[in-house]
């Protein structure tokens, strides 16, 4: 197994209007490190990458890399760049590691612009080594800027910060001093390919929680006619539970709901809905367990939103019977 710890620099449009909708971030610099099973650093990969769809470096980039637009005009093609960094990464079993979310969604994203073949048909599983620093260090409830964790690991700062080999040599070294076996199995997955059928979709259990990542629906309200979108069940003991909290949600995104396993205690649901680039809908749910008093917070969640949606709905019929009377009155 081979670990490849890469980074990513990227521009964007100063002004929004002329920005690229099928690429908002255009990758101007890949930084990357890789690591063997004993934990040990066995090469190097940086390049830039010339750029050819945003011209002019955003200000805040340009500040942040210390870099100028000249300097980018000496590197290489995007789709040239990516071919040599694929062929460094090798053929073997890898596993990409990244500090943070965005960096592996952006590269497909710009790899899909260029139409270059994709990275995988369906979701890749990555180490996020700043969730798992979170996990080991912060019981899993905050993320740490790099440059804290490597002042708090003690690691020497050998480098500057903010440029993407950099940034992925220190991610390297982070994964180095914290990365047991154990804390490495909270993978993270990418999902800007989510599942194309039933077949590929994922049902995942970690230490303390479950996570599915459904097929493509055409709509939410397809996504939300499925058995198994809208069930919720023990990942402990895999039953069936009936809810006592039914599926609610405030803002249309992110759904929630309780259930109660007789064995188990109560659980949480929680459904976020997601849009392809391609206008489709897949859905992320994930269940933990949770306690009697966070089960009535969520209750008393429900209500609340309740109320505001009649509240909303009385409120819009009013407003309709208003404008009936106000075009009854002109006429008349």
């Amino acid at each position: 197994m081979n670990y490849i710890i890469f980074d990513l620099e990227w521009n964007q449009s100063d002004d929004e209007k002329n920005s690229v909708k099928a690429l908002p971030f255009e990758i101007i610099e890949i930084g990357a490190v890789k690591y063997n099973e004993r934990m040990e650093q066995t090469g190097e990969f940086h390049e830039l990458i010339k750029p050819s769809v945003y011209h002019h470096l955003h200000h805040i980039t340009g500040r942040l890399i210390h870099m100028r637009m000249k300097d980018l005009k000496a590197g290489g093609r995007f789709t040239e760049v990516m071919e040599r960094f694929l062929t460094w990464c090798g053929e073997g079993e890898r596993l990409f590691c990244t500090w943070g979310m965005m960096d592996l969604t952006e590269l497909q994203r710009n790899m899909k612009y260029y139409d270059m073949p994709p990275l995988s048909q369906g979701p890749i599983p990555f180490l996020d080594v700043q969730k798992l620093y979170s996990i080991a260090c912060q019981e899993g409830k905050v993320r740490r800027s790099l440059e804290y964790v490597i002042d708090a690991l003690e690691i020497p700062k050998d480098i500057p910060f903010h440029r993407a080999f950099s940034d992925a040599y220190y991610t390297g070294k982070v994964l180095a001093k914290i990365g047991t076996p154990e804390l490495m199995k909270n993978l993270s997955y990418d999902v800007f390919h989510p599942p194309l059928n039933r077949e590929g979709e994922l049902k995942l259990q970690f230490d303390n929680y479950a996570k599915y990542i459904s097929r493509q629906f055409a709509s939410k309200e397809e996504a939300f006619e499925d058995p198994e979108v809208v069930s919720c069940k023990c990942y402990l003991c895999r039953r069936n539970l009936k809810k006592t909290v039914k599926w609610f949600t405030s803002n249309g995104r992110q759904y929630y709901c309780v259930a109660y396993c007789e064995i188990h205690g109560y659980l949480k649901g929680k459904i976020r809905v997601r849009r392809t680039d391609d206008g489709m809908t897949y859905i992320v749910k994930t269940t933990k367990l949770i306690s009697q008093e966070e089960s009535e917070e969520i209750r008393q969640h429900e209500l609340h939103s309740r109320e505001l949606r009649r509240v909303h709905r009385t409120n819009r019929e009013k407003k309709k019977r208003k404008q009936k009377e106000d075009c009854s009155g002109t006429m008349t």
